[in-house]
């Protein structure tokens, strides 16, 4: 009998060596949430061990089944292209692996959380909530699928009650409601709002994340939340996104998934 199904998170992987180390303590707490479950990790690029390297190892070790889980907000590029290609070039070569692709992580309430508990954590208490304004910071897409999914996220937050939640980039093309940064933070401060808070929309550290804090420093942002790294609502969510992609058939990964 085959081993039970493997979690594979597959993160970006960055030069910043805070990245894999933040990515390596969610999976742990992943981990840690599951004892019965295997939990590795691969990275896309600058980090080991690679996805083929992590898929080998797997299999290597009797696993039939693998969850590759992309360890990313929205269904951009990487999600779309750079994962199943991964994927399909590495079960190529090893016959009978069988790879269910898990959902993104976003949306979910459980990343509203992280993000609640990030700004609270940043100084924040209930009783801010109805008078500050909050700029849902990430790192940047041209794909309109992540931009719609980003902009319904700060919606959604909006709801529960701040005053307002303006979605920002920290860096390429910006889309109708989006602007940098430090330009959301002057702007809500324009409309009048005396508190000013970011919030990273961002997993781990590294150079757009920095560029993120660097643009509301200089904006003058009040509060500056840290990434959401790992928060144990996303340890959760990596489990929840587990379990759905177990439920469902198992599918060889295509270029087009």
């Amino acid at each position: 009998m085959s081993p039970a199904p493997a979690l594979l998170v597959i993160a970006h992987g960055s030069r910043d060596p805070r990245h894999a180390a933040t990515v390596h303590a969610l999976v742990g707490r992943a981990r840690a949430l599951r004892p019965g479950l295997r939990v590795e990790t691969a990275f896309l690029d600058f980090n080991t061990p690679s996805v083929g390297q992590a898929l080998s190892s797997l299999y290597l070790s009797g696993v039939r089944d693998v969850v590759a889980l992309p360890l990313l907000l929205t269904r951009a590029f990487h999600a779309k292209s750079d994962v199943p290609a991964a994927l399909a070039e590495s079960t190529a070569r090893l016959p009978g692996l069988a790879v269910r692709v898990a959902d993104v992580l976003g949306p979910s309430t459980l990343l509203v959380s992280a993000l609640e508990r990030r700004l609270a954590e940043a100084g924040l208490t209930p009783a801010d909530r109805a008078t500050t304004a909050v700029v849902l910071a990430s790192a940047g897409s041209t794909d309109p699928e992540a931009i719609a999914a980003i902009a319904e996220t700060a919606r959604e937050w909006r709801r529960t009650g701040w005053c307002a939640v303006r979605p920002a980039f920290a860096s390429g093309a910006f889309p109708a409601g989006f602007s940098r940064t430090e330009d959301a933070v002057r702007a809500l401060r324009g409309e009048g709002f005396a508190r000013v808070a970011v919030a990273p929309y961002v997993i781990a550290p590294g150079r757009l994340p920095d560029r993120i804090t660097a643009g509301a420093e200089a904006a003058g942002a009040d509060v500056i939340a840290p990434v959401l790294g790992a928060a144990p609502e996303l340890a959760r969510l990596l489990l929840r996104r587990f379990d759905a992609a177990v439920s469902a058939p198992a599918r060889r990964p295509a270029l087009s998934a």
